[in-house]
């Protein structure tokens, strides 16, 4: 990306340029986004994705599923919430006040009780062992639904740290559906036309740079020459929009709202590239995995997650986005009911929760339970396959008759032997 913002190289070399193009490949030269126009005229006419994964494992019992007065219930109370007779834990106010327009699945039971698997098996889905990587949902999405009228990338991902070009999300599906990520939420260094460079002296250095793919993917892999030339035109995008990561311009009472921490700034700009027409946007939350010292640590993470959280639904209601929206927050499994020696909560993918809301779903809905101690769910619970099943249906995926093409290999979207959660579908 740098090299493209110096008028020097208006007679850049053909090895200069590929280089150029791969070095944005392993960097990450980001996604572009259109204008606010673009979203505003695709409003109910395609679905987007608000994916918010809590990494490390939001405890249930702190969150969705309190259990208050027991063996293992913590020391906070559950409150009433929007809709009549259901509860969730205090820490939680404002999603409360939410309730109606949210869908709780309280019966998660999975398989993975490390974080090595349980990241990877719960946003692959989990189909059955056929030698391949599956893709991660943001990508599996990208795929199947490809980017929308606005001409933005299909996959961002929003995170704290670094950003960059992430391939290996897309699993079998090729580099080009990876998720282009930002660091801190933030656009990339260097990413306006350097003032001395015309547009019309940019157009003609980026006819150059295509004639050169062109030329060169001939002779390569399509893969990763598609994936290369993706990141070029995305990122061209993304130079007539770089306000859309300054939250700084909004009003304060609405940044407040959000919260002045790191989750709720970086929903923010989730908020924006909903508004401006990305069509999936993962925002990343780190910190979860509270071995010790859970009961403060919760405190602080839930609280800050209450408040975004709460009012990006808010917001996605108010512009009537949801209805198009379908929105997902979880982990990758709960907490252990039984606290341990150092007042913490371990991992425990056998009985946990998962909130969602919008598009294709019953609103104010609760599926499943847990027994009375929060130990284990009731009756046979559900896996990550039935998720996937579900969420691809919101979409209007039938991912039972849906397949992959991997090469000539057929392959299923989400487990075979899996169906959707029909008591949460609308």
């Amino acid at each position: 990306m740098n090299t493209l913002c110096k008028p020097w190289e208006h007679e850049v070399s053909r090895r200069q340029f590929l280089g150029t193009a791969a070095g944005a490949l392993a960097c990450g030269a980001l996604g572009g986004l259109a204008s606010a126009h673009a979203g505003e005229a695709m409003r109910g006419k395609e679905k987007q994705v608000l994916f918010v994964w809590l990494d490390g494992g939001m405890s249930q019992l702190e969150s969705w599923d309190p259990k208050p007065d027991t063996q293992f219930g913590g020391p906070f109370r559950a409150i009433p919430t929007s809709i009549p007779g259901v509860h969730i834990s205090e820490l939680m106010p404002r999603c409360a006040k939410q309730m109606h327009r949210l869908s709780v699945v309280r019966s998660l039971c999975t398989k993975d009780n490390s974080h090595s698997a349980g990241v990877a098996r719960i946003q692959r889905g989990d189909p059955k062992n056929r030698g391949v990587v599956y893709p991660f949902f943001g990508s599996a999405v990208a795929k199947l639904m490809g980017p929308t009228q606005s001409k933005l990338p299909p996959y961002v991902w929003i995170k704290p740290g670094s950003g960059g070009f992430i391939t290996e999300d897309a699993g079998f599906l090729g580099p080009k559906y990876g998720s282009l990520a930002f660091g801190d939420g933030k656009p990339p260094e260097d990413l306006l036309r350097h003032a001395s460079l015309s547009h019309e002296e940019d157009e003609e250095r980026n006819e150059l740079r295509e004639m050169l793919n062109r030329r060169y993917a001939k002779r390569h892999r399509p893969a990763f020459t598609e994936a290369s030339s993706y990141v070029f035109d995305t990122a061209r995008e993304l130079m007539a929009r770089a306000d859309i990561f300054d939250t700084s311009k909004l009003p304060a009472r609405e940044v407040e709202r959000y919260g002045r921490t790191q989750i709720g700034q970086h929903m923010l700009v989730a908020r924006n590239m909903l508004e401006a027409g990305v069509r999936f946007v993962k925002v990343n939350s780190y910190g979860w995995d509270t071995h010790g010292d859970h009961f403060n640590g919760h405190v602080s993470l839930v609280r800050k997650f209450d408040r975004a959280f709460a009012a990006i639904i808010e917001d996605l209601a108010a512009s009537g986005l949801l209805e198009h929206t379908l929105v997902v927050a979880m982990s990758e499994f709960g907490r252990t009911p039984r606290i341990n020696g150092h007042i913490g909560r371990d991992h425990w993918p056998e009985a946990w929760s998962v909130a969602m809301a919008g598009t294709g779903l019953k609103p104010g809905s609760l599926v499943g339970a847990t027994n009375d101690k929060g130990t284990f769910v009731k009756d046979s619970g559900h896996d990550i396959g039935a998720l996937f099943h579900t969420w691809f249906s919101a979409l209007g995926i039938n991912s039972e008759k849906v397949e992959y093409n991997n090469h000539g290999q057929p392959l299923p979207v989400a487990h075979d032997e899996m169906t959707p959660i029909k008591e949460i579908l609308a």
